[in-house]
């Protein structure tokens, strides 16, 4: 271990808590887990320290946020390891190589938290823009140095903050939406899967545009052709405009929000298929029952909700919504046709999603085969130790 001309705060399990899965990789000590004295509830959110187990012995630099459920964050094996400049340009230097490796044009998950050494951190690059949602305290704390080696690294010249969401309130920051470097004057194009999308990036959903859904749109693309496609919880168009691109007959968009759909149509315009594309704006469970009584048919439905199951006290509610979704969807589809139902609920597990799928297919009336599994792309890796990092799941039923 390296020994730095400075001492560091210590953190220390306690004697009961399992060691071994952290030594391992696994990157989070939980409140519970940890010896919180008053010296290390003094410690301010997003601080380093050290981490040592019951009796002692050093594994690794940790950043503490005592406020959090996760309470220790595991950012370096080396107790000593100084996060500097050359730190954060190491880690995304490593991340770019794979990214680098997958996709031929720069629009991607570039950081995708601690899969790639940076916990509670993600960065979606846009061409010559990236969006960062620092999640965690300490990220928030180092976020100039960061904001630096991404631009040394990558070369982007717009960095925005996104500091909004869930994640960020459990680590007690503050929500702000902020552009840090250049300037933006207007929604981003971005290329994928032959189509082309209108990312607003400081105003849309998460960070602009669902890069996880990559592969997904890719195969569901591929049941589109010369077909009827109705794309629910559309956003800006991701499963629809996929399917235009390879050669759908017509893509219905259905959202609640006004704007995404706006963006949906511009990427339709961008793309030349303007007349092969339409929308509807309105709550998507009654607009499924309306296209049910107006005797609509498609010969692919995509569903693809928000997280109806964000955490283990909804998920007997989430459950239901995903039946129901499934049970609506179901009767829309023409005979032989195909019907996709995502879930990017982390407390839904794929069995549970698949089983509440099935039952609401069965109760819209149908039947049919379960063809594909999907899930998020690599560009969204996971740590093996980490199961719920695999929230994203997709279901591509063909129905009799």
């Amino acid at each position: 271990m390296t020994s730095l001309p400075f001492s560091r705060p210590v953190v220390r399990l306690r004697p009961k808590a399992e060691a071994r899965a952290i030594r391992h990789g696994f990157p989070w000590v939980y409140a519970d887990e940890l010896v919180l004295d008053r010296r290390t509830n003094a410690l301010e959110p997003g601080a380093l320290a050290v981490l040592e187990d019951g009796e002692r012995r050093p594994m690794g630099l940790v950043t503490v946020n005592p406020k959090s459920k996760i309470v220790a964050r595991m950012l370096d094996r080396d107790t000593g390891a100084a996060l500097d400049r050359a730190w954060f340009e190491a880690r995304l230097s490593h991340a770019l190589a794979l990214r680098e490796r997958l996709y031929t044009e720069p629009f991607y998950r570039l950081v995708h938290a601690e899969a790639d050494g940076f916990p509670g951190v993600v960065i979606d690059r846009f061409g010559d823009a990236a969006v960062i949602q620092p999640n965690a305290a300490w990220a928030e704390a180092h976020l100039e140095m960061l904001v630096a080696a991404l631009q040394a690294v990558t070369g982007v010249s717009i960095v925005v903050k996104n500091g909004t969401g869930r994640a960020r309130s459990l680590e007690g920051l503050t929500d702000e939406t902020l552009v840090l470097k250049g300037a933006l004057d207007g929604p981003v194009p971005v290329r994928m899967n032959g189509a082309t999308y209108m990312a607003d990036l400081t105003g849309g959903q998460k960070t602009g545009i669902f890069y996880d859904q990559r592969d997904n749109h890719a195969f569901a693309a591929r049941l589109a052709k010369g077909g009827r496609v109705l794309d629910v919880f559309s956003h800006v168009g991701g499963f629809g405009l996929a399917a235009l691109a390879a050669g759908a007959e017509s893509a219905l968009a259905v959202d609640g929000s006004e704007p995404a759909l706006a963006l949906a149509e511009r990427g339709a315009a961008a793309m030349g298929l303007a007349e092969r594309f339409a929308r509807r704006q309105g709550d998507a469970f009654e607009t499924l029952e309306a296209l049910q009584s107006e005797g609509e048919r498609f010969d692919l439905v995509v569903c693809d909700p928000p997280a109806f199951a964000p955490h283990r006290q909804a998920l007997d509610a989430g459950l239901r919504a995903y039946e129901r979704v499934a049970r609506l969807a179901a009767p829309l589809v023409a005979p032989g046709g195909y019907l996709v139902l995502c879930s990017c609920s982390h407390a839904a597990d794929l069995s549970q999603f698949r089983a509440a799928s099935t039952r609401g297919i069965g109760k819209g009336g149908r039947r049919g085969q379960l063809i594909h599994t999907g899930f998020a792309g690599p560009d969204h890796p996971m740590l093996p130790q980490l199961a719920e990092s695999g929230y994203l799941k997709s279901l591509a039923f063909r129905l009799d």
